[in-house]
């Protein structure tokens, strides 16, 4: 029996329109053995929660260089948790400053992570979210 991958959506929310971070995420993580839907640019917090929900996801993966992750992401995770997908966890990568990571953490983030971060930690933390024993 095989075991069912890791479903990843990866998300441009906002008007920010340099995705090379996020190219390079899915690619890492559908090298890791994820299934990776990248949603492109430009995306609705409503359009990332229906992409979310239509593509039955595990990991919405959201990639924010515009500076509006205090507004973007907590409107994604309440239209995840209006969608009935409170189970979905949320990554953010990009240029977020370290004093709003534990507010990020605080509306249900599961991890934020910065320019330079190692692709393989982003996959082995997804991992570890679905397989604490296995990571």
């Amino acid at each position: 029996m095989t075991e069912k991958k890791i479903r990843v959506l990866i998300a441009k929310p906002g008007l920010d329109g340099h995705d090379r971070g996020a190219k390079v995420i899915a690619r890492a993580l559908r090298d890791a053995g994820m299934e990776v839907i990248y949603t492109g640019l430009r995306q609705t917090p409503e359009m990332i929660a229906e992409a979310a929900l239509q593509e039955d996801v595990d990991v919405v993966g959201l990639s924010i260089l515009s500076g509006a992750h205090t507004v973007l992401v907590p409107a994604v995770v309440k239209k995840l948790h209006e969608n009935q997908l409170s189970d979905v966890k949320v990554f953010v990568g990009g240029i977020i400053p370290k004093e709003d990571i534990p507010e990020l953490l605080e509306q249900g983030v599961y991890a934020v992570y910065g320019p330079g971060t190692d692709t393989q930690k982003v996959a082995e933390d997804i991992f570890q979210a679905f397989n604490p024993a296995e990571a």
